[in-house]
């Protein structure tokens, strides 16, 4: 097994089952091919859209040691220089020290401890696999090799997926931002673009595709897999819908509904499909990063269903995020030599993967992710992560600014093992901006004033790392 902190997971949207509500028993964990015989009083199961597992069983079959503190109610998991530990209860988990956001909270069953699959995939460098018809999932180690019953998400239709969606590209979620339409794949497709009137709108087919399970968890899809994505602040945009269009091939379609004819222009790599809208009559707009520009990716965490921290008086983090990353849009936007692309510009969810993947097609020079923290009621203050040496530099520089217009308690430059860091290529940090678990923090993080001094420290720190004036 490769060291921790250099593995990649399979999927990491998590695993939602819509309209599924089986017993813990209906679910089996095979790893490596092997069953992994579980208590049999509390074995893996969906909770409330979230499979959890029972934590000793997984850990000790791969070699961690796993210790129970009672009166904490704390586990920690360890082997070699990795240490994890989580608290029941709470949303956030230490991995050597820095704090990594779990999409569900440990809980203690039967006097067993069941925490979210999707934290062990990424932490324990497994590639994870979940099969809807035989309610199993599949962990493997990265050693072994990719012929060993592994499967990706089946499409989240009404067979329940299977078979059928062999061999068909898996459409794992959407997002408009800066008038761009994204759509992120799992592989290579070849779009069929064009306008219709009458309304005005613009049709994207996607041939030979299918729903990924995970894009139900980011975007609405009824039972005949129909759906839309609500738009606003756009004026050429009203709404975005999309459904499976045809059964033969299995297509995809997506239509923008406009308020008018409208140009566009469309860049399709390999696994990130963009409708560009930024364009005047039939001028093809420049792409991102034109005329020697630098290209920044500002990430708002979290998202919709996933709320991020939860603080004192019930605010969300992914309101603070979004609250955050478009004001530094709109200050970017105003900096002539830099373009500017956020991952999400309203509440919508976008896997971790697919962040990444937004910055890494479109060749960003740095990436940015903006969080608020969560701990201890006592925790105050700011940090920046970062987790390769490359991205150092921008994370002294960052948490520079972050720290001087904040006013917040210097927390310090921290490296982590965090998804959106360690994936992309191109220098990355997280900015944590403050502790929402603090009442004092938590109060002056969604004030205008600190919102928009905040903003232009980090905009400030971006110019510098760019060497821009």
């Amino acid at each position: 097994m490769k060291k921790f902190g250099f593995l990649v997971l399979l999927f990491v949207f998590g695993f939602v089952f819509p309209g599924y509500s089986h017993a813990a028993a209906d679910t089996k964990i095979i790893l490596d091919g092997n069953e992994i015989v579980q208590p049999s009083d509390t074995k893996a199961e969906n909770i409330n859209g979230k499979v959890m597992v029972p934590i000793r069983v997984v850990s000790e079959s791969l070699g961690y040691s796993v210790d129970w503190k009672q009166r904490s109610q704390t586990v920690t998991i360890s082997k070699d220089n990795t240490a994890m530990q989580m608290i029941v209860g709470q949303k956030t988990a230490t991995v050597n020290g820095s704090n990594v956001d779990l999409d569900a909270p440990p809980l203690v069953k039967n006097g067993t401890t069941l925490v979210p699959l999707r934290f062990i995939g990424e932490q324990m460098g497994l590639k994870v696999g979940w099969n809807n018809t035989t309610k199993t999932v599949t962990l493997v180690t990265q050693n072994e090799g990719s012929g060993n019953g592994t499967t990706t998400p089946p499409n989240s239709g009404n067979d329940g997926g299977g078979s059928g969606q062999e061999g068909l590209v898996q459409v794992n979620g959407i997002s408009f931002s800066d008038n761009r339409f994204m759509i992120a794949t799992s592989g290579s497709t070849k779009p069929n673009v064009f306008t219709m009137n009458g309304p005005d709108r613009i049709v994207i087919d996607l041939p030979n595709t299918a729903f990924a399970d995970s894009f139900s968890q980011g975007q609405a899809l009824d039972s005949n897999q129909n759906g839309q994505l609500v738009v606003s602040g756009y004026p050429d945009v009203s709404q975005i819908r999309y459904s499976l269009y045809s059964n033969s091939p299995s297509t995809i379609r997506f239509v923008i509904d406009l308020t008018g004819a409208k140009g566009y222009s469309v860049q399709n790599d390999s696994g990130l499909l963009i409708i560009d809208l930024n364009n005047q009559g039939s001028t093809p707009a420049p792409p991102v990063g034109g005329n020697g520009k630098k290209v920044v990716v500002i990430d708002a965490g979290h998202g919709d269903q996933d709320p991020g921290a939860i603080g004192v008086s019930g605010k969300r983090e992914k309101d603070f995020n979004l609250a955050m990353a478009l004001k530094v849009e709109a200050l970017l936007k105003k900096e002539p030599k830099i373009d500017v692309v956020l991952t999400r510009s309203n509440d919508t969810f976008l896997a971790l993967k697919e962040r990444v993947k937004v910055a890494q097609k479109i060749n960003a020079d740095i990436f940015i992710s903006i969080h608020a923290n969560s701990g201890p009621v006592a925790a105050t203050g700011v940090e920046t992560f970062y987790s390769r040496s490359a991205s150092k530099e921008l994370a002294n520089v960052m948490h520079k600014y972050l720290l001087k217009s904040s006013g917040l308690k210097d927390r310090g430059v921290k490296m982590a093992s965090l998804h959106v860091t360690r994936e992309t290529t191109m220098p990355a940090v997280l900015l944590e901006g403050g502790f929402l678990s603090n009442k004092s923090d938590e109060a002056v993080l969604f004030t205008e004033n600190f919102q928009n001094n905040v903003a232009k420290g980090i905009v400030a720190g971006i110019k510098e790392y760019l060497g821009i004036q």
